[in-house]
Parts: C-alpha cells; sequence; structure tokens
C-alpha cells in the first residue's frame, strides 16, 4: 500500500504567498507517510478575475511555479501533481489550464490539459463563470502509470461527464485524481455525490484536492477535500480551510473488488 495526499486551499492573488502556504501543506502531509501529494485546481493564484491568470502564464517546462513543484518533488522524494497552473497557449489573451505531474527525482512525467470549461450561471445565485474567455480547452485526455497505480486526471467541471471517465477505465484508470475549485453553492449540491458514483461506477480510487474557503476575489469554495475507495467509501474528508487529508492506496483491495464484483465487464455499450 502507498499513502497518498489531497492537499486543501483557500488560495489568494499572491503566487508567492500561495506557494508558502502550498509547501507548509504538503511538509506536513510528507510527515504523515504520503509519497504522493495532489494540489488543488488554481493553488498558486486565485486572482481578482478571471483574467489575471494570464499575467503569471508559464512558458512549458519553465517558469517559478513549475520550478517549485519540480524542487518540492525532489526536494521530499514523492510524486507531486500540481492542481492546476496557467502555462501558455495558442493564443496570447488565453491559457492553458495544465495539471502537471512530477516524480520523486523532481522530473515531469506528464501534463493534462483541462477538457471541460465552466462557462455556467449558476442557478439561484448572480454567479457567472466563464472559463473560456481565458482558457483554451485541452484536447486529449491522460492515463499514466505511476508507482500507486494507473493514474487518470481530471480538473474540477470535468467531473460532471460520465462517459470522459469510461474512457479513462477501458485504458486502465486505477486511480482518479481530480484536483478543484468547486464554488459553495454547486458543491453543497453535488460533489460528495458526482465523486462518490465516480468510484463506484468505475470501481477506482478517487483522490479529489478542492479549494476550501473564502477568497479575496469574494468567492467561496466548497472545500471537502476527500479521498474515496472504488466501493464509494469516503476514507477521507476535510471539511473547510487550509488542510489536507491522507489515505491508503490498496491495489489488492481494488483488484479484489473488481473481481467480486465484475461490473466494468458487464457493459453492453462502448465507450468510444
Amino acid at each position: 500500500m502507498n499513502k497518498c495526499a489531497a492537499i486543501q486551499m483557500a488560495s489568494g492573488p499572491s503566487v508567492s504567498s500561495n506557494l508558502l502556504e502550498a509547501e507548509k501543506l504538503i511538509t506536513e502531509a510528507v510527515k504523515t507517510g504520503a509519497k504522493l501529494v495532489v494540489l488543488p485546481e488554481n493553488f498558486a493564484m486565485m486572482g481578482d478575475r478571471e483574467v489575471d491568470k494570464i499575467r503569471i502564464k508559464e512558458v512549458d517546462g519553465t517558469g517559478p511555479i513549475q520550478n517549485f513543484l519540480s524542487n518540492t518533488a525532489k526536494k521530499f522524494g514523492i510524486w507531486l501533481i500540481g492542481g492546476t497552473i496557467p502555462i501558455a497557449g495558442n493564443a496570447d489573451n488565453k491559457v492553458r489550464a495544465a495539471c502537471v505531474i512530477y516524480n520523486d527525482k523532481g522530473e515531469r512525467v506528464a501534463r493534462y490539459d483541462k477538457l471541460h470549461l465552466f462557462d455556467v450561471n449558476v442557478p439561484g445565485t448572480d454567479e457567472v463563470y466563464r472559463e473560456s474567455d481565458s482558457i483554451e480547452r485541452g484536447e486529449q485526455m491522460l492515463v499514466l502509470d505511476s508507482p500507486f497505480g494507473k493514474l487518470g486526471l481530471a480538473v474540477c467541471y470535468d467531473l460532471r461527464f460520465p462517459e470522459f471517465f469510461r474512457r479513462m477505465v477501458a485504458q486502465g484508470m486505477e486511480i482518479l485524481i481530480i484536483p478543484s475549485a468547486f464554488t459553495a453553492k454547486t458543491g453543497a449540491a453535488h460533489w460528495e455525490v458526482l465523486l462518490r458514483a465516480r468510484a463506484i461506477e468505475n470501481l477506482c480510487y478517487v483522490i479529489a484536492p478542492n479549494q476550501g474557503g473564502f477568497h479575496l476575489n469574494g468567492r467561496k469554495t466548497y472545500g471537502h477535500s476527500m479521498i474515496i475507495d472504488p466501493w464509494g467509501l469516503v476514507l477521507d474528508c476535510y471539511k473547510m480551510g487550509a488542510g489536507f487529508v491522507t489515505a491508503d492506496i490498496d491495489l489488492d483491495k481494488l483488484s479484489k473488488v473488481r473481481s467480486a464484483f465484475p461490473v466494468l465487464d458487464h457493459r453492453r455499450f462502448s465507450c468510444d
């Protein structure tokens, strides 16, 4: 078994302050024995406006945020997944919301760009979100090998598209990683329900770090970062504020559940 951790933050507009907070929480998680640590979406900055992320965008492969992730992973000898960071895209006025993965040597091993963009009016509120104004959507899903099992990467709004995860399972996904910044309103209604559904229907572990608290831009995020096992059991949950959750990833347990309850073998429709 390997211990994993999901970090919860309430990030603000200062990159340097957010990185200091992230390092502190990672340090505490590592002390518990965590070897895989995942940061939430927008961990390095939650700006006053969506377009603020363009100001701190980095070129793929270099920049202060990417250097922080690489150096921290190497320093602690952990696999570190950097929620999302703004990476330069094709258009000058947009970025990619990139989830970057580093191994225990500090080497970047993969990158996933958020595919589904949050362009919604939240019912019952005056909240309006238009991520496509500042973000270019990605084109490809990502499932990769790791010492902990096959990881499937997704980000926040991706959670609402079940066909996405069926395709991941077809590629062998065992652990779903989904860094997020769910709003307080949508989180209260749907966050745990959707996370547990993804774990249950795909018989996989789910590691879900979320933003959780009041942000200087006036936004409130839901928190409740959690880790869920393949039977849908919430192994650990951190409700609000900065902190983290930990749990063991047991691939033998996952294999036994899939063997005893072979729902994935009973599918009658293709995931293509």
